[in-house]
């Protein structure tokens, strides 16, 4: 059985976002109080390890060390120096042709898990994120500028066969809104 520590630990790097300090006393059927004791074992334990807590008044999430930082900026760099792969590139084409997707549209489309290709077109500037209009909780991803440039496009209507898939897409959505009884304009 995990220490709370180690489980806090576990949670935080699967995670790999902040969570609240009230989630995490419930996913590990603890008090709040006890949340506090167990952050405080595993920032000791983290010390020298490359890894941190990054804590706030209700929030707290495993970060890299400081020290680390050149490390993980040669990392990044490297990233960014190789080329775009075959997931990345679908996952481009699926946001641009879309006009902007979520990652559920883009994984749909694609038939895998496209988190990876988003992270690394984020992190070249290829894509950016905003709030889901539709629906608060999500992230709609859309082509930049600078992915436009990449493609030598002044704008997304320069796609080849561009309008033509939208309204293929229109088609398909609106059948499938119609099956399921929801028709929305």
């Amino acid at each position: 059985m995990l220490t709370p520590p180690a489980a806090l630990h576990a949670l935080l790097f699967a995670s790999g976002e902040p969570l609240e300090k009230k989630q995490i006393a419930k996913l590990l059927d603890i008090k709040e109080s006890d949340v506090k004791l167990a952050l405080k074992a595993l920032t000791d334990s983290l010390k020298s390890s490359g890894v941190t807590l990054v804590e706030t008044e209700t929030e707290v999430e495993l970060r890299t060390s400081p020290e680390a930082a050149p490390l993980v900026k040669k990392l990044r760099e490297s990233e960014l120096a190789r080329d775009l792969g075959k997931a990345s590139l679908e996952t481009l084409a699926v946001i641009a042709y879309q006009t902007g997707s979520t990652r559920g549209e883009v994984d749909w489309v694609r038939g895998v898990n496209s988190s990876a290709s988003l992270r690394t077109l984020l992190m070249r500037g290829l894509i950016e994120g905003r709030e889901d209009e539709r629906d608060k909780r999500r992230i709609r991803y859309s082509i930049t500028t600078e992915a436009l440039a990449h493609l030598g496009l002044a704008n997304v209507d320069e796609l080849p066969r561009a309008a033509e898939l939208r309204a293929s897409v229109e088609t398909v959505l609106e059948e499938e809104r119609t099956a399921a009884g929801t028709t929305e304009a």
